[in-house]
């Protein structure tokens, strides 16, 4: 029968918050309860009766715990098919009680290997009788009710409350789709921190969080957000964050990261900046951001790794702009900022953790190791006659830094803490390049003493030969084409100076 009443029911959870309601409602139901060590006791106080395990099973729990409720008596129970006449007939055969309602969770396993514990105790939170409770009673569904979290915990109340301690082949179904989530993901952490060693190839990523986002990349496309956002974010203000809010914030993230230590400022469309510079204040930096290009700053995504203050809000307040991500802001910023209800501000907990990045490509996924590699001093290879100087060094590493988080092909064009101009997502360098130019020209830069950055070597020397003609005087670029030579040779012969780093940032 699709209805079935609940007439028995195992309860042995780590955690018991919320779980008074349920209790409360077998007891008054007459359910059977059975239970072990401090849930049983959670049970009495509750004034329930409960049948310990040990006492069904006719065995002690040994091992220190490891071994409780893994025994015929239990999985019988969960496990026997009640319209199977056979399987009827060995419960009753070896005094076996049916068991209608499994609710149990699992050790902490993620929580304990985040808090930095000893393996030892890791490995003992590695959950063995709550696991294969879970797998059996959804196994099941059709004839028991199985909840494998707290936070179905008031799912379960509901249901009962609604169908007077009983549930229908639709309720069991859903709770085992969720139970199975529950166990999947408990391996899969398992997994992954035993592969930490091993390396075996087998992607294996799951993330329990999750949020539905009004729409994808465009509105007739359904989009979700898998993962934590409250751990890196606090929201201040504003509306709720969209599918492409969240690809612009990651990339603004990603680039402010490059600039610790230092008073930043980045303006981002699209993913790519259309403004960085480096202050003495946060003002100062906005304002020089903004410069870099005050059409595309319209509608944008800024990001600073200072706190902003009054002073700063009243400057960019003028600014439609989408987001503001800040690791603090003043109450007076704040006042300031909030004046515009839609303005979605975030205050930024912490960096960003993760070492691996991946995609669905094709019928598949690809995943590779984030670049966490920033060009510095010690990567610089002087390949001209003549070095840079010490101020066109600083301007070359930091046109570097945005020329990372920028799409390829991409030039970056630069002086020491201010954007100048960039081209941005182009078939050729050369195409990038010109467009970088013209960028500038149109918002007013002379580019006399600038440097040049490129994500990738020169086949040809057309670059640096624009370049001059534009009044660039200093290249960084990873080098490694055949023709590097070329390239360099034109630099010798013009007075320009070109450092290789070895190291290409792509950015596709």
């Amino acid at each position: 029968m699709s209805v079935k009443k609940i007439q028995s029911a195992l309860i042995s959870v780590f955690h018991k918050d919320n779980l008074e309601p349920i209790v409360q409602i077998l007891k008054d139901k007459g359910v059977k309860i059975y239970s072990t060590g401090g849930t049983q006791k959670f049970i009495e106080e509750q004034g329930a009766e409960v049948i310990a395990v040990e006492d069904l099973t006719s065995y002690p729990s040994i091992l220190g715990g490891r071994v409780k409720t893994l025994h015929p008596k239990v999985f019988g129970g969960i496990l026997g098919r009640r319209d199977l006449e056979s399987d009827k007939a060995q419960l009753q055969e070896y005094d076996i009680p049916e068991i209608d309602l499994v609710i149990v969770d699992l050790y902490p396993f993620e929580q304990t290997v985040a808090s930095g514990a000893s393996e030892q105790d890791i490995i003992e939170k590695i959950d063995i009788g709550g696991i294969s409770l879970i797998r059996a009673a959804a196994k099941n569904f059709k004839d028991v009710v199985i909840v494998a979290s707290q936070n179905q915990y008031a799912d379960l109340e509901k249901v009962l409350q609604e169908k007077d301690g009983s549930t229908d082949l639709k309720d069991r179904k859903a709770f085992a789709s969720h139970a199975f989530n529950v166990s999947s993901h408990y391996d899969t952490a398992i997994f992954n921190y035993f592969n930490q060693e091993e390396a075996i190839k087998g992607f294996k990523h799951s993330i329990s969080e999750n949020k539905t986002l009004r729409y994808g990349e465009n509105p007739h496309q359904e989009g979700v957000f898998f993962g934590d956002l409250e751990e890196l974010f606090d929201q201040l203000n504003g509306k709720e964050l969209s599918y492409n809010n969240l690809v612009d914030v990651d990339a603004a993230v990603s680039l402010i990261e490059e600039f610790e230590g230092e008073t930043a400022f980045a303006i981002l469309k699209h993913t790519n900046a259309c403004g960085m510079a480096l202050g003495n204040s946060v003002k100062e930096a906005y304002q020089k951001a903004f410069a870099a290009d005050t059409l595309s700053a319209f509608g944008g995504v800024l990001i600073t790794n200072q706190t902003v203050d009054k002073e700063a809000a009243e400057e960019m307040h003028s600014l439609f702009f989408e987001i503001l991500i800040a690791p603090d802001f003043s109450a007076e910023a704040l006042e300031v900022l909030k004046g515009k209800k839609n303005r979605i501000l975030l205050k930024k907990k912490t960096n960003l953790s993760t070492k691996k990045q991946f995609k669905s490509l094709l019928n598949g996924v690809i995943e590779q190791d984030r670049d966490l590699h920033t060009d510095s001093h010690s990567d610089l290879k002087v390949v001209t006659k003549s070095a840079p100087t010490a101020d066109e060094e600083k301007a070359l590493l930091f046109a570097s830094k945005i020329c990372k988080h920028t799409k390829s092909n991409t030039i970056v064009l630069a002086n020491h803490g201010q954007l100048l101009a960039s081209g941005v997502g182009q078939t050729s360098r050369v195409d990038a390049l010109k467009q970088a130019i013209e960028k500038a020209k149109v918002f007013g830069f002379d580019l006399k003493g600038a440097v040049m950055a490129s994500d990738a070597f020169f086949p040809f020397p057309d670059c640096v030969e624009i370049a001059d003609q534009a009044g660039i005087t200093a290249v960084i670029q990873p080098g490694g084409s055949i023709k590097d030579q070329d390239s360099i040779d034109y630099c010798d012969a013009h007075g320009m100076r070109m450092v290789t780093t070895g190291i290409r940032h792509f950015k596709h």
